[in-house]
């Protein structure tokens, strides 16, 4: 006997395309263009699996949702929507949805779900809140096809504690992704507590992460809760974590084996319950290689990995953000915006090294600039200075370091125009380039302190202070091997 479809769209295209492949594949379908008629289907315990859109003349599927799921608890439901945003995943996973897919989807994909949901026969989580309302306070923006996996990632994580790593580059609204996870998830009435590891001197980051004792140190006057204890019940969100030096990483990797830590000069251990939420804008791989970080502190972060898209690949968000960061500019007291089509298809075609910070720096600044009610193309070009400004690839040939070292330092400065990057620029750019210069030279040389030394033109006492200052871990091998 086949399985029964219940179909439910207003679009009476939609309904076709879906019917005709779901009747190839072997299932009775029953589509329906209203809520009504679908309820009446479900209420007398008719079908095996529902799809539905969302938005319908005479409703809103998601107000009926949580009755069929009362009703009828073993029904899976599958949503589609148009409506591609963020809060439509949290709000079709707070429903009780067996999945969400964005219109448009591809036909395979909804035949896989079907199977998966009538195979599968799960239950999804109750949801124990109301959705929050969409509008400005969305944590995320955008509809492209990039940020939807991305979304439908973070719906499936929102009621579970595991360790997630997001990666991409800086700008990418790294740090906004690890705060939707903490305000939308089972630990939203936990504090959420961020650090970011390259704005600490490197001495102080275990004191920063584990709190001291009175007297732990030079300076030390007082007793200090680390960030593990101010993010007690809650998340912890470790920003740049790439930057984090090796002996504050074999400490964190204990913490999370063990689940419990100890205050520097401290000798009591203190048991922990945080989240751990983990971003980095570097290839932590190519770190692993280089004797930079611990692999096996790798693993543990790297549980859920999320990749955010730099702004070039979702090029179709432009728009809704610009929108978006207008409007929080008029709520700031500039005065209403718009910007010109051609302008945002000139944005379109920029390749924004500093990503979404650099849109919102460049939004922010049209608006309290300039008194024009509509920002044109020519506004935005002379602010980009596109005319002007070299292009960001090389054709894929060799860069050479200080145009890497110029072009480095000058995304930093975009970022946080019109502000200044945290005091310390020099000190950072310079541990970036002599930290893998070091690895390199040593993995180069099998290990070997004395070539190393040699090749880099430096005496053996300084070479063995910067690779304890680096914690750079020596792997002794053979060049041929």
């Amino acid at each position: 006997m086949s399985h029964v479809v219940l179909l439910a769209d207003d679009d009476a295209a939609i309904r076709m395309v879906l019917n005709q492949a779901l009747t190839r594949a072997g299932y009775e379908v029953r589509p329906t263009g209203n809520i009504s008629t679908m309820w009446n289907w479900v209420s007398r315990g008719e079908g095996d699996v529902l799809i539905t859109d969302v938005a319908m003349p005479d409703g809103n599927a998601f107000e009926v949702m949580p009755k069929i799921k009362k009703l009828r608890p073993d029904l899976p439901m599958i949503v589609m929507s148009a409506q591609n945003t963020f809060m439509t995943a949290i709000r079709a996973s707070e429903v009780g949805a067996y999945e969400y897919l964005p219109k448009p989807f591809d036909i395979t994909e909804v035949l896989s779900v079907v199977s998966r949901a009538l195979a599968d026969a799960k239950k999804p989580s109750n949801a124990e809140r109301k959705a929050e309302e969409q509008g400005d306070s969305m944590p995320l923006v955008g509809r492209s096809a990039a940020m939807q996996d991305i979304y439908r990632a973070l719906a499936r994580l929102m009621q579970t504690d595991l360790t997630v790593m997001i990666t991409g580059e800086s700008g990418t609204g790294k740090e906004l992704v690890a705060r939707a996870l903490h305000d939308f998830g089972k630990r939203r009435n936990g504090p959420f507590v961020a650090i970011n590891m390259a704005a600490i001197p490197r001495d102080l980051i275990e004191a920063e992460l584990f709190g001291h004792e009175k007297g732990a140190f030079t300076g030390a006057n007082t007793r200090s809760s680390g960030r593990f204890e101010q993010a007690e019940g809650g998340t912890l969100f470790l920003d740049e974590i790439g930057d984090m030096p090796m002996d504050a990483q074999t400490r964190l990797l204990r913490v999370l084996q063990e689940g419990e830590y100890t205050m520097v000069g401290g000798r009591n251990a203190i048991k922990t319950n945080v989240r751990i939420v983990a971003a980095t804008h570097r290839d932590l791989s190519q770190m692993i290689r280089q004797g930079l970080f611990r692999e096996d502190l790798y693993y543990r972060l790297n549980v859920v990995p999320i990749r955010l898209p730099p702004l070039r690949e979702r090029i179709d968000d432009i728009s809704d953000l610009v929108q978006h960061f207008l409007r929080a500019a008029e709520r700031d007291g500039e005065a209403p915006k718009t910007v010109s089509p051609e302008a945002i298809r000139l944005m379109q075609n920029y390749s924004w090294p500093g990503n979404i910070r650099e849109l919102e720096n460049l939004v922010r600044r049209l608006s309290a600039l300039y008194a024009d009610e509509s920002i044109s193309a020519e506004i935005v070009q002379n602010e980009l200075n596109i005319a002007d400004r070299p292009s960001v690839s090389n054709a894929g040939g060799p860069v050479d370091l200080s145009t890497a070292v110029e072009s480095h330092v000058g995304q930093l400065l975009r970022e946080y125009e019109p502000n200044l990057p945290p005091a310390g620029l020099y000190e950072r750019v310079i541990d970036r380039v002599e930290a893998p210069l070091i690895a390199m030279a040593l993995n180069a040389c099998g290990g070997n302190q004395i070539k190393a030394a040699d090749l880099l033109g430096l005496n053996r006492n300084t070479l063995r202070k910067k690779i304890r200052t680096h914690s750079i871990e020596i792997v002794k091998h053979s060049r041929r091997s």
